[in-house]
């Protein structure tokens, strides 16, 4: 006889599985379009190489042609990260692949008809160039079609697609060049691009809502953004500042490792090939393990985890005689790349605003191509040194490296103090509130200012409304600015400190939605739409908020940056951190308020142009 489930056992949370991310449509479909476009990008990659190999028999022509895949990053770089955050993100996407499909396409044409091969040059560097705009929007969507619960799996996952298929095209190139239809590879790359751009046509996310002028002058202007959120935010900077050492070791290992093979391993062709798919299997091993590890660990605990592995096997590789036990060192520093990849895609994507996340990573990937090149150059010095010391040494330096990230602000963060911050969650309930505080200042309003330019579209009449209707609160470590089943009638920006919101009890699920600091708005779904916090919301260390009632919320919204500003925000939030069942009731009621808010700013709001209200919102 079979036992009847009890409500105890009925209530026991399960465990998602890490796969479970692969269960959602647009992910589905934008890692199946990364995965054959890579593909297709590896066939290119080697069969340029062989072109140009096979016409001039120079290696330094092949290093050129290097250099055309990664000049576009430096000249293009931050543009592009302007663009992708003006513009429509998955239209960017499918531009980029529908171009890149027509540019390949040329090639065999070209290089029949013309005879030279400057045309190669000049089509991978202009393919290279479409890409600085594809990749910065690629990974900025990627949080917005994929839970914070699934993020990390995400990211494991997409790290297969990006890197771990690019065995596949490589050895179909080979292939492809023995039977000499290496201009075939070119036919084949397209369509990957061609299929990639369908792909990500059918992708669901929601467009863009630019909160910042869009003049010429704004975006020259905005170019250096990237550079300069980076710089104030500590995680990101932290994560910058220990991948200088780590990219120019790893730059002069990339190309130590072929005269290491044959001059100190005594190594044939085989086993240098073989050496070089193994890394990539290993990669996918590592990947793989990822999505079922990456939220075990904080991300600068990965980060950590992997360079200090990363450089032990590359230092244990460096005294290798054995060729198969070399091998095997370097597949297993392959899967160990995976979580600092991993790891630093997420510290970008959880702490850089949806807005500027096309600035932010462009300038992220100009530093790294600038770094990597320069290692790359370093390793000329074999011609002067033994390469088995510049091998030691490199692999050092990533130790190092490592070593220094566990102290660095934003990534040395203990499991201790991670334990912490989910303790405060889950003493929410009990924690003392917020104190009465005080009422804010021309001062405050300017120093939110600095973080938001959406408030320099304010109206004097809205500027007196937020200092004389708003309150400065400061929270302790500890205090619970929210919490969940609370009726929402105020929302609150972060002045100063870091708090964490999320839903933490003892003996069940777990669920932290993000880490918020300055310049951070929340608290403004439930606050709009007059429902209950979903969340609990604690201080991790001192903060200071200036709390906003929902009357003067709603007068705001009537201005049209600071509208798109909080409308961009709970729409990234909602489908970040919404279940499935939360999202129409959430939907529904959002519409709902907004109507009645473009009603309520219309009867009260000036009728210049530039308070207009924004009804279309």
């Amino acid at each position: 006889m079979r036992r009847p489930v009890t409500a105890v056992a009925a209530a026991v949370p399960t465990q998602p599985s890490p796969y479970a991310v692969l269960r959602n449509r647009s992910f589905r479909r934008i890692w199946t379009a990364q995965l054959i476009s890579t593909i297709g990008d590896a066939l290119t990659s080697l069969a340029a190489g062989i072109i140009v190999l096979e016409r001039t028999h120079s290696v330094l022509s092949v290093g050129l042609m290097l250099m055309a895949t990664a000049v576009p990053t430096l000249v293009v770089g931050l543009i592009a990260g302007v663009v992708v955050d003006r513009f429509d993100r998955k239209k960017i996407m499918v531009a980029s692949d529908l171009i890149r499909a027509g540019l390949v396409a040329t090639l065999p044409f070209l290089l029949t008809s013309t005879g030279s091969i400057v045309w190669l040059y000049v089509v991978v560097m202009l393919s290279s160039s479409v890409t600085q705009f594809f990749s910065p929007a690629n990974e900025s969507i990627l949080p917005e079609i994929a839970s914070e619960e699934e993020l990390g799996a995400a990211n494991a996952i997409m790290a297969i697609a990006q890197f771990g298929s690019t065995a596949v095209g490589f050895a179909a190139a080979g292939f492809l060049a023995q039977t000499k239809s290496i201009e075939l590879v070119f036919y084949i790359d397209s369509a990957t691009f061609l299929f990639s751009a369908l792909m990500i046509s059918l992708v669901k996310v929601a467009p863009l809502e630019v909160t910042e002028h869009t003049t010429l002058g704004e975006q020259i202007r905005n170019i250096g953004y990237g550079a300069k959120f980076i710089w104030k935010t500590p995680i990101l900077r932290s994560l910058n500042i220990v991948r200088v050492p780590v990219l120019i070791a790893f730059g002069m290992q990339n190309v130590l490792l072929l005269p290491f093979a044959l001059r100190a391993l005594k190594a044939d062709d085989f086993q240098y090939g073989l050496q070089e798919g193994l890394t990539s299997v290993g990669f996918v091993i590592g990947s793989l393990l990822m999505a079922r590890l990456a939220d075990r660990l904080r991300e600068g605990q990965w980060l950590v985890l992997s360079f200090v592995a990363m450089g032990a096997m590359g230092l244990a590789y460096s005294f290798q005689s054995s060729v198969w036990v070399a091998i095997a060192l370097i597949s297993i520093s392959g899967a160990m790349n995976a979580p600092s990849f991993v790891a630093g895609r997420l510290i970008n994507q959880r702490n850089t605003p949806r807005e500027s996340r096309g600035r932010v990573f462009s300038t992220s990937y100009v530093l790294r191509d600038v770094v990597y090149l320069s290692g790359m150059a370093l390793a000329g010095l074999a011609d002067l040194f033994d390469v088995r010391l510049l091998f030691v040494l490199s692999s050092l330096v990533v130790i190092g490296a490592g070593l220094i990230a566990a102290v660095l602000p934003g990534l040395g963060l203990p499991a201790a103090e991670w334990r912490r911050s989910i303790s405060l969650l889950r003493g929410a309930a009990t924690a003392p509130g917020l104190a009465i505080g005080r009422s804010p200042t021309a001062a405050d309003v300017e120093a939110l200012g600095s973080y938001l330019p959406a408030l320099s579209g304010l109206t004097p009449r809205d500027r007196d409304a937020l200092v004389s209707r708003g309150r400065i609160r400061e929270a302790a470590t500890g205090t619970a600015v929210m919490r969940v089943g609370d009726k929402g009638e105020a929302a609150y920006f972060v002045l100063g400190g870091k708090l964490v919101a999320g839903t933490a009890t003892e003996g069940g699920p777990r669920r932290t939605l993000s880490s918020m600091g300055p310049g951070e708005i929340f608290g403004e779904i439930a606050t709009l739409t007059g429902s209950t916090r979903t969340a609990d919301v604690v201080a991790e260390e001192p903060s200071t908020l200036l709390e906003i009632p929902a009357d003067v919320l709603r007068q705001l919204m009537a201005t049209p940056l600071f509208g798109q500003l909080v409308l961009s925000k709970m729409n990234e939030r909602l489908s970040r951190s919404a279940s499935i069942g939360d999202l129409p009731r959430f939907g529904g009621q959002d519409r709902a308020t907004l109507r009645r808010l473009s009603r309520e700013a219309a009867a009260t709001a000036p009728t210049t142009a530039s308070e207009a209200p924004v009804a279309s919102a």
